[in-house]
């Protein structure tokens, strides 16, 4: 259980979420492998925060007031500055319809809540990349 976790120190990363619960899970998570994490309770106040700062990959709940996750992906999709940041939908249902709703809009993947820390971990390695730039 001894992964390196020094690859995601200072990784930014934010997690966007109405609910407290799931906002401080990630966070505590992601901290624990160093990760610099940001969260906002919705989509509105993550648009602001990521544009001060330029998270490496987005977590966004699906339901959520205002804005919701769908939204709030192709508004960061059709920015072409982050138009590259991995975005991943988070969402306690685990329909296909969702998840088809998420790719269309953009999204790279989908976690079903609640997620493990493996999940979690496993979506930031496979969509951003840790290795160091020389």
């Amino acid at each position: 259980m001894n992964v390196s976790t020094s690859d995601l120190a200072g990784l930014k990363v934010m997690v966007i979420d109405d609910s407290k619960t799931i906002r401080r899970t990630a966070e505590t998570l992601l901290k624990k492998e160093g990760c610099d994490v940001m969260t906002a309770v919705d989509g509105f106040e993550a648009l602001a925060k990521i544009s001060d700062q330029k998270p490496a990959i987005i977590f966004v709940d699906i339901m959520m007031p205002r804005l919701d996750g769908y939204q709030t992906c192709a508004l960061i999709k059709n920015n072409p500055l982050f138009r590259a940041t991995p975005v991943i939908m988070l969402s306690s249902k685990d329909g296909l319809f969702d998840k088809a709703r998420g790719r269309i809009v953009g999204a790279e993947q989908y976690l079903t809540k609640p997620f493990t820390r493996d999940e979690l971990l496993g979506a930031i390695h496979r969509h951003v990349s840790t290795t160091p730039s020389r």
